[in-house]
């Protein structure tokens, strides 16, 4: 599996190791990817998925995993992201309206 947030896309970045006598390594930067169980208020059941800290930082200051996913571009999401996305506002879309 890759090394990509599946809500927000952020993925592994290359650079250069810069020594003191400015001598250059490329190396790696990994985004720091967490396997989290989140809820989903609208379909009433848990998801897991491998996000990074920072997106999960995101879905808690949105409101919670449905309002996150509603919000953000699919462009952006992965394809099991999309699928719980379009699962989300189908259910929404069935409900009455209040």
């Amino acid at each position: 599996m890759a090394r990509r947030c599946e809500l927000t896309g952020k993925a592994v970045q290359t650079g250069n190791n810069v020594s003191h006598a400015n001598n250059k390594t490329r190396r790696r930067f990994l985004p720091n990817l967490n396997q989290v169980t989140l809820l989903s208020d609208v379909l009433g059941r848990r998801v897991r998925l491998k996000i990074s800290a920072n997106a999960l930082r995101s879905v808690e200051h949105r409101g919670g995993l449905d309002k996150f996913l509603l919000a953000a571009r699919d462009s952006q999401l992965s394809t099991t992201a999309r699928r719980l996305k379009r699962q989300i506002e189908k259910q929404v879309a069935s409900q009455p309206e209040a």
